[in-house]
């Protein structure tokens, strides 16, 4: 079976395909010349050895460019001290203490629907909890959260020679704001994450207007559309899987490792790229130097050889080392802050609504990499309204 992410039936239900060339050709040459890389152990080579594959060329895949440095899209030296700086703007200290405001802020969307009983998970919930969040991080205005959605879906929808004129002129207003925002904490410093970054000094350097833009765009996807798929593709998991329902809902402590399973299971980023530095011998095939090399984080995850019967999904299955976030040293900055949100998500929404179902109208997002739900429309039972679950 072809590996073409292109295409409608490949975007409905990759599986099948991650399966076959798990099976048949674990590592091949594609039809759009490059190649597809899809057992957890082959994988996980490509990942833990960047000096052989390169994330240069990851620039273009999300909306940037390959003159500016980004941590997505840069090898070491660069990587190690552009991740460096913003590892202390962006720490696991900084997440944890962020959990009373993301539960703020569900239980605020939560309210807006305690007394309907159907909803769109995405809309309502999956897509302004993260939104609001990353935007608050950054410090962008509450009157630019609809913009700041806008820039994000056209960073996603970005891909090869795909720029609409729409999508061009929405990254140009991402950029210009930024670049705006950051000439704006030069000459009066804040406590928000641009701040930081612009604040932030290492090993002599700092980072540029351009690279801090190029940051942002990164969490658009790392802490927004990710966070955005992880809700969704769990909840469509659990609905697939009533019986994993229950558990779940009658055992609120099995809601973190439902979301490890859930990343395993219908990871949020499917694949990314790399570019061979050298010829490699891998899978038992030749890879030439400068070809494209796609570590497939999905196939990895389902790959029989590291987690038995992996096409089922289990919320009490020990998921440890899926690579849903990657692997090594581009192992997702925004994971702590994803887990920490989808965790929340659930946690309020049992308490809210019970019976959930799946209603007519579910969509999938279309894009190259990612996967997850556009449209996620769901009926449910409201629960009475607990003491104290009302934010303030």
């Amino acid at each position: 079976m072809e590996f073409n992410p292109f295409s409608p039936a490949f975007k409905a239900d990759p599986y099948a395909v991650y399966a076959d060339l798990r099976e048949n050709a674990p590592v091949s040459r594609t039809e759009l010349h490059f190649w597809a890389v899809s057992r957890y152990d082959d994988v996980g080579y490509v990942l833990k050895n960047p000096q052989m594959f390169s994330s240069t060329g990851m620039g273009g895949a999300i909306g940037g460019g390959d003159a500016t440095r980004s941590i997505i899209s840069s090898d070491p030296p660069d990587h190690t001290m552009l991740r460096g700086l913003v590892n202390r703007a962006f720490t696991p200290k900084i997440v944890a203490e962020m959990e009373p405001r993301i539960r703020a802020v569900t239980r605020d969307l939560l309210d807006r629907i305690v007394d309907a009983d159907e909803m769109d998970l995405v809309e309502d919930l999956a897509m302004p909890l993260p939104v609001t969040i990353i935007a608050e991080l950054l410090g962008v205005e509450p009157e630019r959260r609809h913009d700041f959605k806008r820039w994000s879906n056209a960073v996603v929808g970005v891909t090869p020679g795909d720029i609409t004129s729409e999508r061009a002129r929405d990254l140009q207003e991402f950029q210009a704001y930024f670049t705006a925002a950051i000439e704006q904490r030069r000459a009066a410093p804040t406590d928000d994450l641009i701040g930081a970054l612009v604040r932030a000094q290492g090993d002599q350097e700092s980072l540029t207007a351009e690279e801090i833009v190029s940051f942002a765009m990164l969490l658009l996807i790392a802490g927004n559309e990710t966070t955005t798929n992880l809700i969704g593709n769990a909840m469509e998991a659990l609905l697939d899987h009533p019986d994993e329902m229950r558990r779940v809902r009658d055992d609120r402590s099995l809601i973190p490792n439902m979301i490890e399973e859930a990343l395993r299971y219908d990871a949020p980023v499917q694949f990314l790229f790399r570019t061979a530095t050298e010829d490699i011998d891998l899978g038992g095939v030749t890879i030439e130097k400068g070809n494209v090399v796609v570590p497939i984080y999905a196939s990895a995850n389902r790959d029989d050889r590291r987690y038995p019967d992996a096409s089922r999904f289990d919320v009490t299955r020990n998921a440890q080392g899926h690579m849903a976030f990657g692997l090594g040293i581009h192992f997702c900055l925004g994971a702590p802050l994803a887990r920490l949100e989808a965790k929340v998500a659930f946690e309020e929404l049992f308490d809210r609504a019970s019976n959930i179902a799946a209603a007519p109208g579910a969509e999938r997002l279309d894009s190259l990499f990612l996967r997850g739900m556009r449209r996620l429309p769901l009926t449910f039972v409201p629960n009475a309204t607990r003491a104290g679950v009302r934010a303030s």
